[in-house]
């Protein structure tokens, strides 16, 4: 093939979506690396996303140190603040001018399967009008859910969280005994949920028991399972999806809530009406009587301290391995995750077509959920240990007998 001219011109990036503990990470590991380029002159950020280019919002983030950005990298949430607004095509049409306007030449936005649709709608509008042009969606989400991926940029360090909390939230129940139930963000996926598996250490901890939205959940047999646990230890753990729904597909706190958020969806962060509904039903089907509910809301996305090691130098790669693709490839796309099929853990950074993330999202594999629909399985538990990394230890006492 021949070799092609370097495409010489301005970089944009911006970040969308909810934010997590690593998606400064993608951003730094994207800037630092731009300066690696000749070929990219200026670099600036949108603030909040989509709704900064059209607004034409933007910083230069070639005047940023290298030691501030490391902080920056280190710091949850969103720097340049993020959006929850679904483009038009005429907003497209719009972005795409101001690109055009600004010598953008490089476009990076960071974020779920919405981004990765407007970053391909974005393209389309250059291709059309004959704009050179390269733009990469770079992955994250706290859901675990984008396809193309073995996992994604935040989804690490939000398992971590969750795996740490129901390890303390065991050692509580434990010493007090009764229910305990925790709802973990998750509408359709329940990848998060799931990480509370990592909180057992010994036979008997919790969570004992774990729903997903990949499953349907009835409220009689959460019930008979939790009285099934009660009766066998004294005392139960449940994690529990926000997202959980009945067998035709309606979220089980639908009929408790009218609240929608900036999609038309019922909204299920933000508030403990779910957690608040179960209690109160086990209380009556059950008689059960010291039953405690938590939700765990947004803690879960931008906590710091609990940070995955594995997840902030592979969101750090997602950065980097995009502006690489779009400078010596030529090429336009989404950089996945993809696990390496050694015993070893690795994985690689690759260039998909924005097609295949945009849109459509993945659930949890059937092998990784029991025949009961209760809990997950050790293949799960395998799958997600190495994405988490190295959670605090333990202990109990030996509980010698005084003579």
């Amino acid at each position: 093939m021949p070799t092609l001219p370097p495409l010489s011109g301005n970089m944009l990036i911006a970040q969308s979506g909810g934010p997590t503990a690593v998606i400064n990470q993608t951003l730094v590991g994207a800037v630092l690396e731009a300066r690696n380029h000749p070929e990219i002159k200026k670099v600036f950020g949108a603030m909040h996303g989509i709704q900064g280019i059209l607004d034409e919002n933007f910083v230069d983030l070639g005047k940023e140190t290298p030691a501030n950005l490391e902080r920056v990298a280190q710091t949850p949430s969103s720097a340049l603040g993020s959006v929850r607004k679904k483009p038009t095509a005429e907003d497209c049409a719009a972005i795409f001018e101001v690109l055009r306007k600004n010598d953008i030449r490089y476009f990076f936005y960071i974020g779920g399967n919405d981004s990765a649709e407007t970053t391909h709608i974005i393209h389309e509008h250059a291709r059309k009008a004959k704009f050179e042009f390269r733009c990469f969606h770079l992955c994250k989400t706290i859901d675990n859910d984008l396809r193309q991926n073995d996992h994604t940029p935040g989804f690490g360090s939000a398992a971590k969280f969750v795996a740490c909390a129901f390890m303390g939230d065991n050692q509580d129940n434990r010493a007090l005994g009764g229910v305990k139930i925790n709802i973990i963000m998750g509408r359709h996926a329940g990848f998060l949920t799931a990480a509370s598996a990592l909180a057992r250490v010994y036979p008997d901890d919790g969570p004992h028991l774990i729903y997903l939205p990949e499953r349907p959940f009835s409220m009689d047999q959460f019930c008979e399972d939790v009285k099934k646990v009660m009766d066998k230890t004294g005392r139960c753990v449940v994690a529990v999806s926000e997202g959980v729904c009945d067998g035709k597909g309606t979220p089980i706190i639908a009929a408790f809530t009218k609240e929608v958020d900036s999609h038309g969806n019922i909204q299920l962060s933000g508030n403990g009406a779910l957690g608040d509904l179960l209690a109160d039903e086990l209380k009556k089907r059950t008689g059960i009587r010291r039953v405690r509910a938590d939700t765990f809301g947004y803690l879960q996305r931008s906590f710091p301290g609990l940070v995955s090691e594995t997840d902030a130098a592979e969101a750090r790669e997602v950065g980097a391995s995009g502006v690489r693709f779009s400078v010596k490839e030529h090429e336009n796309g989404s950089v996945a995750i993809q696990r390496k099929k050694t015993k070893k853990y690795g994985v690689d950074f690759v260039r998909v077509p924005l097609k295949s993330v945009a849109k459509d999202t993945r659930h949890m594999p059937a092998a990784h959920i029991n025949k009961a629909g209760n809990d997950v399985t050790k293949a799960f538990v395998d799958y997600v240990t190495p994405i988490v990394g190295k959670l605090p230890e333990m202990g109990r006492l030996k509980n010698h007998p005084v003579k």
